[in-house]
């Protein structure tokens, strides 16, 4: 029974993210990829606010190198998911290596608040398999959709990957500390952005923000301190 409430859940939370590949398809081509570059992302790189980045350093015209800088920035945090659920899964050999390509978000979530290790891979895997199938299943769909209307331009679609960036953004501004770190980044990103090539504002608005999680994170920490 716990099973198979845990494969509805996951296949649920699969198929609501899974259909969002629709919108980065169509934003990446909108961006100037072709279709086999959007949908190699989707298949390789494999993390919607990574992908998401760097087509909007793409369609900003900067340097795939500043592109690549700002998706890597951004999918940092799947590196930390993979230490939490290593030793929860404890997958080995093969099985750790091509499970490291599904530590995502849902993934992850869908995992870790389990009550055993099977019940863990049971929402681990169903999770991430079926998110990754309809990603890259949807990113066809939106690239080819995409690439059949024409010139972005027309349809104001040049403006769509900005949007769909700041709705991937939105929801994380809900605490206070954020929506103030985020101004603080986009303060310093606008000030780079006449003297600086297109996507170095992206990276250095990151820095901004790591550098502003690390200070808030080290003010924490000192309070906590025994005598404080």
């Amino acid at each position: 029974m716990e099973r198979r409430s845990i494969v509805r859940d996951s296949l649920g939370v699969g198929i609501a993210t899974g259909l969002y590949g629709v919108s980065f398809g169509a934003v990446s081509v909108a961006a100037g990829l072709s279709v086999p570059q959007t949908c190699a992302l989707s298949l390789v790189m494999f993390t919607g606010a990574s992908q998401f980045a760097f087509v909007g350093v793409a369609a900003a015209g900067g340097a795939p190198l500043s592109g690549a800088l700002a998706a890597l920035m951004l999918g940092t945090r799947n590196t930390l998911y993979g230490l939490k659920l290593a030793p929860l899964l404890e997958f080995r050999g093969w099985r750790r290596v091509a499970t490291a390509q599904v530590v995502i978000d849902e993934s992850t979530a869908m995992s870790v608040t389990r009550t055993s290790r099977e019940a863990a891979r049971t929402g681990f895997l169903t999770t991430g398999v079926s998110v990754f199938v309809l990603w890259n299943l949807f990113t066809l769909v939106g690239a080819v959709a995409g690439n059949l209307i024409g010139d972005p331009r027309t349809y104001g679609l040049d403006a769509a990957v900005g949007g769909a960036f700041l709705a991937l953004l939105w929801p994380r501004l809900a605490d206070p500390r954020n929506r103030v770190i985020a101004v603080c980044a986009a303060a310093v990103a606008l000030g780079v952005v006449p003297i600086t090539a297109a996507g170095v504002p992206v990276l250095v608005a990151g820095g901004v923000a790591l550098l502003a999680g690390l200070l808030t994170r080290t003010a924490t920490d000192a309070t906590e301190l025994p005598g404080r």
